[in-house]
Formats: C-alpha cells, sequence, structure tokens
C-alpha cells in the first residue's frame, strides 16, 4: 500500500481487517491516539484526502493511494498552522489527549467557514472531556484569551501552557507515544463470573502458541494483600486485593495474564487457557450486602489486619456519629423534611485509558512508563509488593490523557511488573475502552437519605444522614469518599445536632473508586435538594437560606464531634460573596426559551458546596530549582501532569519571583529519579502543595542569587542587576535551591452553582438557558485556565446530572462503549459564566486556593433544584434524563 502521510510518501502492508489508526501508529505518527476504537471519541480524527473521518474505524486500505494528514501535517511546533495558533491562543485543551483530533477537525473547510449554530454538528465526533468546549468554541471562532509575553509578570496573567504549541501539533510526548525496542504485549482473562473460585487452571495449550512467551497465574505472583487506591498513608485503604486472586470477585476480574510478542497473539492464547470455575452466590445489592446472611465476599480476611471495617457484614468502612440530640430537635422543629436520594455509577471516560510500558534498564533496573496521577505512590507499593528496594524501581509519568481521581490507582502497573521480572522483555499493558467502563474503577454509588429541622424563621436545628455506598468487590478509597463525602457537606452548615450514619458496602459488582469530588457531590445532591425544599416549607428564597445557615470564620468546622481536632482553617473566605455574585449572575439574561419541542417549564435553582482545599492527614512535595549554563531555569517537581494546569501555574510561580520570562523554565516532573518525593496529584493539591514547595524553592534561589551577586542587586527578565551592570542568569549557574510542603494546615474553597432551565413537558427534555457558577479560589494565578477549570467540572457534572449511567445487571456491566455511555457532547453543554470571589488565603502560592474538583460538587443538586421549580415535582435519582423527568410529569404514564 502507497500513500502519503503529512505530504510524506509512505509504504504500509496492513494486516487483515487493520484500521488506519494502528497502521499509523506503528508508523511513528503519534498525534493520532487511541480513545476508544469504536468511532465514537475523535482522538483519531486525521484528513484522508481533506476529509475528517476516525481512523480506527477506517480499513487501512482505503487509503491505498491517498493523502492522510494528521495533527502534525497542519503545522509543527515551531510553525504552527493557523487553527492550530487558535487553539493555543484560546487555551482550548486541558489534558491535550484529544486536542490533536480536534484540531484535524477545525482544519477542513466546512467548519472554517461554518457559523456557530453549525460547530456542534460538525464536532459531534469529536469528545472532550476536560473543557466543557467554550474555549475550543472560542478557538473556532478565532477568540484569545491567553497571553505569551510574560515579560512583564505571570502570576495573575493567563499565561499560556508551556506544551501548547507541541499539544496542538500532535508532538507532546503521551504515556504511549515513545518507541521500544523488542516490546511484548500482555493481554487479561477476565472472569465471566461476578463470585467464582477457580478450581483447575490450565494453561499448557496457551503456552504452547505462536509468540507466547509466558502465562502468569496467581501462582507467579506474589500472595500480597494490598488495594489498588494509593495515598500518601497507605494504610487509608483496606488491602484486600492481590495481584492475581483465586477468589474472583466480580466479572472480569483477573484469572490470568499472557505475554506475546504481539497483542493478538496474546489475546489468542487466551482462549486456549481452560479455566475449571466453582461459582459462588453473589450479592449486587448493597442494602441487603450488609444484610445477616449475605454472601460474603471477603469474610476470610482479618479486620484488624487488613482494616477491612466489618468483613463478616460486608462492611468496608463505617461512619457513625452525633452530635447533640438529633431526634428530639427534629420533634421540636417547626418544619421538617426529609427524603431518600440516589446517585449512578458513573465512569471516569478519560480519552487516555491506562496504560504502562515497562522495561529492565542498562543496569537491570526495572523502569515503568504509566499513565498515572501519582507515580511514587505507585513505585512505593510495587517495592511493597514485590519485595523491591525504592533504587530498584524508577516511575515515568509522561502527560497523562485525563484523569479525574481514576488515576490515583494501581491496575496496570502490577501486571507489567510482574510479566517484565519473569520475562525480562519490555512489556507494555493498556486498557481498551471496554476495560475502563468493566473492570476500571467508577464513581460509588450511593443511597442517600437526609432529614433537616428547622425553626419557622429558616434557622437549622438538626440534620440527619444516613449514606450507603456501594463500593463493589474492592475497597480501593472506600473510607476516603465515604468520610470526605459525609464531611464538608455536612460542616458547611451551622446544626447544632446533627447525626451521621455512613457505611460503604462490598457487592459482586465492578468496584467503585476515587472520582472529582471525591464523594462530595453524590451526599451534597442530597442534602442541597433537601435544603432546597426546606426553602419552598418555609417560603424563604434559597439564597437567603444558605446565608442563614452557612458556617463564618469563628465558627467550628465540625460533623458530628464538637471536639474534633482538625488542620482546617478559615483563611481567605468568600461563601458570603460567592452567594451574592451567583445570586445576581442568575438574574442576567440567557438563552431564550426554545420555540419548538414545548410546551417549555421554566425554572431557576441553585446550591452551594464547600471543600477543603488539601486532603487530610499529609500531603507532601519536595522540588529542586537550579540555575543552567545556557540561563534557563530547570525544575524539578514530582506532581503530574493530566490536565490539571499545574505545570503552567509551577512556571507562572518561578517567573514570577525571579523575573524571568515563563519561556524560560523548563519543567522535568512527575519521574521518581527527578524531584525527591511527591505525594502526587489528586485532591487539587498539585496548586495548593507542589505549588507551595515550587514557591518556596523559588524564594530561596533569589535570596541565593541576591546573596551571591552582591549589596543592591535586583532580579530583572535580562538577569540580576548590580551597580549597573547585568549579569546573565548562566552567570550564577549551577545555583540551586529546594522547596518542600506538607499539605497543612488547609483551607476551604467555596461554589455556589445556579441555573435557569426549560423543561420540555411533552418529552421530558432539560435545556440550560443559563448557568453560572460563583468560586471562591482565593488569588487567581490564572485566569483562563482557573475559569477553564471551573467550566470543565461544571461540564462533568452536567453529564452525571443528565446523562452518565454505566449499567449493571447481575454484575455484568452492559454499558460498555461510549456510544451506549453519553459523554456530554458540545451540543449537549452551555456556557458557564464563571465568577470569582475576592479573597486572599494565606495558605497558598501568593494566596491561591485550589478548584478543580470543586466546581463539580454543587452542579447536579442545583440542576435538580431547577427542574423541581420547573416542573413541580422533586427528582431524586441521576442521571435527570429524558425518560425519568417525563415520568415525573407524567406518573400515570
Amino acid at each position: 500500500m502507497r500513500f502519503t502521510v503529512d505530504g510524506v510518501p509512505a509504504e504500509a502492508e496492513p494486516a487483515a481487517g487493520q484500521c488506519l489508526r494502528t497502521v499509523l501508529r506503528e508508523a511513528g505518527h503519534v498525534a493520532v491516539k487511541k480513545g476508544c476504537d469504536a468511532g465514537d471519541c475523535g482522538a483519531c480524527t486525521v484528513l484522508l484526502d481533506g476529509r475528517p473521518v476516525h481512523s480506527c474505524i477506517v480499513p487501512a486500505h482505503r487509503a491505498d493511494g491517498r493523502a492522510v494528514t494528521t495533527a502534525a501535517g497542519l503545522g509543527d511546533e515551531h510553525a504552527l498552522g493557523e487553527v492550530q495558533r487558535r487553539f493555543v491562543e484560546a487555551g482550548a485543551f486541558q489534558c491535550g489527549f484529544c486536542t490533536a483530533g480536534m484540531v484535524v477537525t477545525a482544519a477542513t473547510d466546512e467548519v472554517r467557514a461554518a457559523e456557530d449554530a453549525d460547530l456542534a454538528r460538525l464536532f459531534k465526533g469529536n469528545l472532550c472531556r476536560c473543557t466543557g468546549y467554550r474555549s475550543i468554541r472560542d478557538a473556532l471562532r478565532g477568540v484569545g484569551g491567553t497571553v505569551g509575553d510574560t515579560t512583564t509578570g505571570a502570576v495573575g496573567r493567563s499565561v499560556r501552557a508551556p506544551a501548547a504549541s507541541r499539544i496542538v501539533a500532535g508532538a507532546e510526548p503521551f504515556t504511549l507515544d515513545l518507541r521500544t525496542t523488542g516490546l511484548t504485549h500482555l493481554a487479561v482473562l477476565g472472569s465471566p463470573h461476578p463470585h467464582a473460585r477457580i478450581r483447575r487452571l490450565d494453561t499448557a495449550a496457551a503456552r504452547a502458541m505462536p509468540g507466547v512467551l509466558t502465562v502468569l497465574t496467581a501462582a507467579d505472583a506474589p500472595d500480597m494483600l494490598f488495594s489498588t487506591g494509593r495515598h500518601q498513608n497507605r494504610l487509608e485503604d483496606p488491602d484486600d486485593t492481590r495481584v492475581l486472586d483465586p477468589v474472583l470477585r466480580f466479572a472480569g476480574q483477573r484469572v490470568a495474564a499472557v505475554v506475546a510478542e504481539s497483542l493478538a497473539q496474546a489475546q489468542a492464547a487466551l482462549a486456549a487457557i481452560e479455566v475449571d470455575y466453582e461459582v459462588l452466590p453473589a450479592v449486587f445489592d448493597p442494602e441487603a450486602a450488609r444484610t445477616p446472611g449475605a454472601p460474603l465476599l471477603h469474610g476470610e480476611k482479618d479486620a484488624a489486619a487488613t482494616r477491612i471495617a466489618e468483613p463478616a457484614r460486608n462492611l468496608a468502612a463505617v461512619k457513625h456519629g452525633e452530635m447533640g440530640d438529633v431526634d428530639a430537635a427534629l420533634a421540636a422543629s417547626d418544619a421538617v423534611v426529609s427524603g431518600t436520594w440516589r446517585t449512578a455509577r458513573v465512569a471516569h471516560a478519560a480519552l487516555e485509558t491506562h496504560a504502562t510500558r515497562g522495561w529492565l534498564d542498562a543496569e537491570g533496573r526495572l523502569v515503568l512508563r504509566t499513565s498515572s496521577q501519582v507515580p511514587y505512590l505507585v513505585r512505593d507499593e510495587l517495592c511493597r509488593v514485590f519485595g523491591l528496594a525504592p533504587e530498584a524501581i524508577r516511575v515515568i509519568t509522561a502527560r497523562v490523557g485525563g484523569g479525574f481521581g481514576g488515576k490515583q490507582e494501581l491496575l496496570t502497573e502490577d501486571l507489567v511488573t510482574l510479566a517484565v521480572l519473569a520475562t525480562g522483555r519490555p512489556v507494555q499493558y493498556e486498557f481498551t475502552r471496554e476495560d475502563e467502563f468493566t473492570i476500571a474503577p467508577m464513581r460509588h454509588p450511593k443511597r442517600v437519605s437526609v432529614t433537616l429541622g428547622a425553626t419557622s424563621d429558616g434557622v437549622l436545628t438538626a440534620m440527619d444522614l444516613d449514606v450507603l455506598a456501594d463500593t463493589g468487590a474492592y475497597g480501593n478509597h472506600a473510607p476516603g469518599v465515604l468520610f470526605h463525602g459525609s464531611h464538608e457537606s455536612v460542616s458547611v452548615y451551622r446544626v447544632p445536632n446533627r447525626r451521621v450514619r455512613a457505611e460503604s458496602v462490598y457487592t459482586n459488582n465492578p468496584p467503585s473508586g476515587a472520582f472529582r469530588g471525591y464523594g462530595l457531590g453524590q451526599v451534597m445532591f442530597a442534602v442541597e435538594s433537601a435544603m432546597d425544599e426546606l426553602a419552598r416549607r418555609l417560603g424563604i428564597d434559597p439564597f437567603e437560606l444558605r446565608r442563614r445557615n452557612v458556617i463564618v470564620p469563628g465558627d467550628p468546622i465540625v460533623v458530628t464531634d464538637a471536639d474534633e481536632t482538625t488542620d482546617l482553617q478559615f483563611g481567605g473566605y468568600g461563601l458570603d460573596q460567592a452567594l451574592d455574585l451567583a445570586e445576581a449572575g442568575l438574574r442576567e439574561a440567557g438563552e431564550p426559551v426554545p420555540e419548538a419541542g414545548g410546551p417549555w417549564l421554566v425554572g431557576e435553582g441553585m446550591a452551594a458546596a464547600m471543600i477543603a482545599t488539601m486532603p487530610p492527614r499529609g500531603h507532601f512535595s519536595d522540588v529542586r530549582l537550579a540555575l543552567e549554563a545556557d540561563g534557563g531555569v530547570l525544575l524539578e517537581v514530582g506532581t503530574a501532569e493530566f490536565g490539571n494546569g499545574t505545570t503552567t501555574v509551577h512556571a507562572q510561580l518561578v517567573a514570577e519571583v525571579l523575573a524571568v520570562p515563563v519561556e524560560r523554565i523548563r519543567i522535568r516532573s512527575s519521574d521518581t529519579d527527578g524531584a525527591r518525593y511527591d505525594t502526587g496529584a489528586f485532591g487539587s493539591a498539585g496548586t495548593l502543595v507542589a505549588g507551595a514547595a515550587v514557591h518556596r524553592a523559588a524564594l530561596a534561589l533569589r535570596e541565593a542569587l541576591v546573596a551571591e551577586a552582591g549589596p543592591g542587586a535586583e532580579l530583572g527578565p535580562h538577569g540580576v542587576t548590580v551597580g549597573g551592570s547585568v549579569l546573565p542568569l548562566s552567570a550564577f549557574a549551577p545555583l540551586a535551591a529546594v522547596g518542600s510542603a506538607n499539605g497543612t494546615p488547609r483551607g476551604l474553597a467555596f461554589n455556589v452553582h445556579a441555573f435557569r432551565v426549560a423543561v420540555s413537558a411533552t418529552t421530558g427534555e432539560v435545556r440550560i438557558l443559563r448557568s453560572v457558577q460563583a468560586v471562591d479560589a482565593g488569588r487567581v494565578l490564572n485566569p483562563e485556565q482557573l475559569r477553564g477549570q471551573v467550566e470543565g467540572g461544571t461540564a462533568q457534572a452536567i453529564g452525571s446530572a443528565l446523562y452518565e449511567e454505566v449499567r449493571v445487571e447481575g454484575g455484568q456491566v452492559l454499558t460498555r462503549v461510549f456510544r451506549n455511555y453519553h459523554v456530554p457532547q458540545m451540543a449537549d453543554l452551555p456556557d458557564t459564566e464563571v465568577l470569582f470571589a475576592d479573597t486572599i488565603d494565606p495558605n497558598g502560592p501568593f494566596g491561591a486556593k485550589s478548584m478543580s474538583e470543586a466546581p463539580y460538587n454543587p452542579v447536579a443538586p442545583a440542576l435538580a433544584n431547577a427542574i423541581r421549580d420547573a416542573i413541580g415535582v422533586r427528582p431524586h435519582e441521576l442521571p435527570m434524563s429524558r425518560d425519568r423527568v417525563w415520568r415525573l410529569l407524567h406518573p400515570a404514564g
């Protein structure tokens, strides 16, 4: 087959049935990404004779004699094409994994000539999980929101991401975008049963298959219990998991793994493995699972040794407590509201799937290049499980194609470690999109019951909260999600009498895990819905009801223990401003009520949210900053970049302190051979923890520079000025400094969201007419980037509020591809106006707070409250899909 790629003649001999995407990547064209391999996401988009196509579903032979153009063919990072330049100027990406495909689609004549109203249709084949699409629409319109010149200061300006030009050119390397000689591939045989014991496993036929190097079973793996969930303190999660386990607790769990010269050979060998299963009783409903007599998932494990709360009751984690006398307070209240709300199982849907490539370096050391938010925590747990010293493993994280908490896990690295150590060969294990839906952890489904009591003038007297979470087959993140979800959702209000009964229960469903908001979104959906109902009962404006009850500086920040010790501090307090800003913003005009599809019922709703600005119990970062001989500044920092924008902010912090342009800052991140340590990129810690360490290192380096240059020295964009002479920074190389942060004390961030919606009485469709979120983020270090984080969190929350649900029946996942799982497209999402409170938090660099997780949390309840206002009936279940809303409107139907 002869064709051209980016204007260069090429030849290939595709295998029968091979798609164009894999032919291109095998030839080194890594701008073409794999997001789904089903034609649903657009990450693999290329131009075929000028027409955009999803290369994952185009048979390779159709490219014969034709011209293929990837993002790299539109311009390189040093000479961008017009469309690429627009994406850079608009900051139209976050993780950047979808961007090459977006840029290719945008480069067509049809898109460039399109009206705004046609853009959603033209981009229906391109998904973005990060941005919310507003910045992409800006790019398509030629509207720029970022600045490239940082000679006049960096902090407080919308500085462009350092990797921007490489991302839009498809040149920024993600996890698997590198060549590895002699690479082999790993494939996994998953359990067909949600609960079974392996009685016999025969791998002889598989081992004899062509290309097979080894077959790995439980007999080959360490018999060491661990948790896939990663935290600074590994004791926060129950040790209930093995690399390979003879007892299988959910459908799809690993039975065996094959390593072969090619992925096709490995997959073919899976079919030759003979397994005799003893099918065990299973339980899928968390309420039934905690009932006496239910099948036990981990009943044989010791509670003290594994930190499982109650193995004999399938309880992974428990939180019970009461402050005051809730029952008496409710009995004495002038108004009482009560209800039960349910949330769905939601997939992270990061476009880059979990993947690890491992090999032995020249010294025989294991090297893992992996898609992870927590490279140091992965290294440390692998050392524990496999009995290796920390210096025996190097973990590298390139730019990660989306995380959202889903990559705060150890899901592929352990098998690759086992395989590399067993074979001595480079090994790659890459999840498919189906794997992401069936075996990767998802958001915990929860059932939340809330009862509120109040006086006639709207002062809360009591809160009773009952939470039941389905952690699935394993308890990774079960305690943290349970405790966190029941904390700020309760402590945001002054309530003298409150009770929390919360339990996370094992079932034979797929595992749950960490997800943006870390449990708060599910509980706030219930609490804020109940608050809205209470406002209606009392005839008080919902904004005003919050003002009368939210905590203010001086109030204790507690849940059910008045004597609770905490490192939480108010710092800068902006909830009052956020309430005012959101209320005023909601009063402004939005989109008009649609003309077709009615009659339309219009309503408004709001919700408030609070979140700690950092994870509890310590989050650590140690960084190094050094001057280089060419005048550049090298920053070694351990945290990962996955669309959270930390790389940009870190560069801004250094540039501001040292008075140099951002372009002079080089960043080496997320490599355990680089910075000494970093807990990881979760809990919005990239700015507040790693950023604080970076800021301190920059201050220390500035002090050292001034001391070495002499009295009166001043730093500027051209170097150090002393006595009228300017010495370049290179004259002081290799001067260096270090900085550290430990994640304490912690502050509080606040978000208030408000919606105006129209609901079709005929179909149940929900149209968002106005969306506004007011945020207390402290000092805004990068306005455009922070706006994007809020928009992205809002977009993801709208998805789980209106569309997204992974359906599981009898332990079997029914939702296995994007086309059956509604990730919001451009057409689904409105522009959200983002408003910033004016506060300064002394705990953050330059007064900043974190704001990556927080925007998600108030969205679903605000939307539910708006729908309730429109239709007069309270939604109690997510997602509020059009069929569910229609049933609320037509209960007899």
